[in-house]
């Protein structure tokens, strides 16, 4: 198997992982917990967010990992894999939120990615992240938790998450210099 397919074949494995492990650091990882709420932690001075968005920005890099080094059609079969993955492993109360999030800003990711890709890697990766985490902070806080009190740290949580992926973009780059 050629390495562009091996790497995207772990690019999947990784976006997939990614979700189960949102789900689980939203209730168990914070440095504090609220009662019947999610776990939180600082992502700037003064700015918290439920722990969960690192692992849900680094998905957004990786769904687009998959596109530039499998195609269209395995980031789409990734997109519903991972929705009915995100909906099989979250909480009972954040089902709904988990799955509707998860599926329109992934969907929104790959709707800005698609076009970008040509124009350069890093920018496709850096507008259809930021437009993904958007979609996804604004849906599944306000279906979770009923309000927007962690939308800028979710969005900023998010932000370094993407921010960190860029080496890895760099490397898919190098691997794949023209968009699958």
């Amino acid at each position: 198997m050629h390495i562009s397919k091996r790497s995207g074949l772990a690019g999947f494995l990784a976006f997939l992982a990614c979700i189960p492990t949102a789900n689980w650091m939203i209730g168990h990882v914070g440095t504090v917990c609220v009662p019947h709420g999610p776990c939180l932690i600082p992502v700037a001075p003064g700015l918290m967010a439920p722990s969960g968005v690192l692992m849900v920005g680094f998905a957004l890099v990786f769904r687009d990992i998959v596109q530039r080094l499998l195609g269209r059609s395995w980031a789409l079969v990734a997109v519903l894999v991972g929705t009915a993955l995100s909906v099989l492993v979250a909480e009972g109360s954040l089902v709904l939120a988990s799955g509707v999030a998860f599926l329109l800003s992934e969907l929104a990711d790959f709707a800005v990615y698609t076009p970008l890709q040509r124009r350069g890697l890093i920018l496709a990766v850096l507008a259809s992240s930021l437009a993904g985490l958007v979609v996804d902070s604004v849906l599944f806080l306000s279906l979770a938790f009923g309000s927007l009190d962690f939308l800028a740290g979710q969005i900023m949580g998010k932000v370094w998450a993407v921010l960190a992926s860029i080496p890895l973009v760099h490397a898919v780059r190098r691997l794949v210099p023209a968009p699958a």
